[in-house]
């Protein structure tokens, strides 16, 4: 950590984050738009390498409506056969540089019958169903108690704030529970029945354990997901795949970028 945190210190001149944003699917255009400092994963020393394509694997910093942002332009997979623990440090690595407030966006399918295609929907709780955590393992108590309470992952105050930044926008916007699989496959119509029955709304690959690191780590956390309508898709006889993911979050990826820009405003 020492060693990652002087070498960013040593390209960024001390920049100071106060806010830090993961950019899932369709969103990276918002670290292009919106960049001073880069740097590739390749180079930061404890970062792995992101596979995935329409992910260019930068930590991007820069002044955002006269706040201190720090976005990940890319993010790592548990079914990239990362470690949960790589996966997540860059969120620890935040935190260190100051991070207090979090967003986390991401694609994800619809599993909720009212969701409809390009539907943003804020996450107000998750299931991890990824089968594990990623604070299994030694605890480092510089960052976080070894049983960290879970009731309150996203914040409400945060919550709040992207309702109102949305109806601002007259954009429509969802709320709902995002269930986290491990993938690289897709859900199975029965596995998509099963996640309704169980609660969740939307269902990734993402998310769920940076979430729990952040909020270990004591970070204010705010969730978004851009619906991609993939896993109901299965129900309907539909074959699923990453460029319809893709095309979707094209689709929505105007209206998401506008909601995070008032989303930064105003906290």
């Amino acid at each position: 950590m020492e060693k990652t945190i002087d070498f960013i210190n040593g390209k960024t001149n001390g920049f100071k984050p106060e806010i830090g944003i993961v950019l899932g699917s369709g969103l990276g255009e918002l670290a292009d738009e919106y960049c001073d400092i880069a740097i590739s994963y390749n180079d930061i020393p404890g970062f792995v390498k992101s596979t995935v394509v329409g992910h260019k694997g930068r930590l991007v910093f820069a002044d955002i409506r006269g706040k201190n942002v720090v976005m990940m332009q890319g993010r790592n997979h548990f079914y990239e056969g990362h470690d949960l623990k790589d996966i997540t440090f860059p969120i620890k690595v935040m935190k260190e540089l100051g991070v207090k407030t979090l967003i986390l966006t991401n694609a994800a399918g619809a599993v909720n019958e009212t969701f409809k295609p390009a539907d943003l929907m804020i996450i107000t709780d998750h299931i991890n169903f990824m089968g594990k955590n990623p604070l299994i393992g030694p605890n480092d108590n510089t960052l976080g108690e070894r049983f960290p309470d879970m009731s309150e992952v996203y914040n409400k105050d945060l919550i709040e704030i992207a309702e109102k930044c949305a109806n601002n926008l007259g954009i429509d916007i969802q709320k709902g529970v995002y269930w986290a699989n491990s993938g690289p496959s897709y859900e199975t119509p029965a596995e998509i029945n099963m996640i309704r029955m169980l609660g969740g709304d939307a269902v990734g690959m993402s998310t769920v354990p940076e979430a729990i690191v952040a909020n270990y780590c004591k970070m204010n956390i705010l969730g978004i997901s851009c619906i991609t309508n993939a896993a109901a898709s299965a129900l309907n006889g539909r074959k699923l795949s990453h460029e319809e993911v893709i095309e979707a979050a094209n689709k929505a990826k105007v209206r998401f970028k506008a909601l995070i820009l008032e989303i930064i405003n105003q906290i």
